[in-house]
């Protein structure tokens, strides 16, 4: 059984349809890519998984349970981490004060000061800028404090909404080579992200969302190669 299993889900916000019929899979220690122009629908799945939209219609399977009608809260003590868009880390708080609000659960804060080591550890930068105002970070520093506030949890899924956005190309490298760690070390990723191509060298698979549908899907490797997403996502 996948870890996340997402079957036939129809989202709306209000009347607004904005998921048809959408399905997707991540197996356990799999990166999964979702590619696809702005407006198509991928963070409206990603709040869906969460459970920040109620889908209308449609499944939510995650490590073998039924999670669609769950709140947020508990959907993230199941072990699914959502990173949002823009970072939405707490400016005027120390590094150290949002790493500490990333553990939201009783067994998150449980664990807290071993979740601190295993951050510090990968994110030496974050060590150095511990007592520091969040806010006066570079942005890359900033989104790297996003995901690893997200560490906090020990996520079994961890939900990535753009990561590279707004970065310079050296940061985004170095955003890209965490996430491709943190999936190493084996944890279940499912990565929204507008560079197509480093969304597919990095994924093990890609679905291609466009106007709230699933369009196209398959292992990254062969839609790299495949006509229409070379012209549509990749400029070649």
């Amino acid at each position: 059984m996948p870890l996340l299993e997402v079957k036939n889900l129809d989202s709306f916000y209000g009347d607004l349809q904005a998921l048809w019929d959408v399905s997707l899979y991540a197996e356990r220690g799999e990166l999964i890519s979702i590619i696809g122009a702005n407006g198509a629908g991928k963070t409206t799945l990603l709040k869906s998984i969460i459970g920040v939209v109620k889908p209308k219609r449609g499944v939510i399977i995650f490590n073998g349970n039924r999670i669609d009608g769950y709140p947020p809260h508990k959907v993230i003590s199941e072990g699914v981490i959502y990173v949002p868009e823009g970072r939405r880390i707490f400016p005027r708080m120390t590094v150290i004060d949002n790493l500490r609000m990333g553990a939201y659960t009783k067994a998150a804060r449980e664990r807290i000061e071993d979740s601190l080591k295993y951050v510090f550890e990968r994110l030496p930068i974050l060590k150095e800028r511990r007592n520091q105002a969040a806010g006066t970070l570079s942005g890359g520093e900033q989104q790297m404090l996003a995901i690893a506030r997200g560490l906090m949890s020990a996520p079994k899924l961890l939900l990535l909404d753009e990561p590279s956005l707004g970065l310079a190309p050296v940061m985004v490298s170095k955003i890209f080579d965490i996430i491709r760690n943190i999936n190493k070390e084996g944890t279940t990723v499912v990565l929204v992200e507008q560079d197509a191509l480093r969304a597919l060298k990095i994924s093990d698979r890609c679905y291609i969302m466009e106007t709230g549908r699933i369009t196209l899907e398959g292992k990254s490797s062969d839609l790299e190669k495949n006509e229409y997403v070379k012209t549509a996502y990749l400029g070649l």
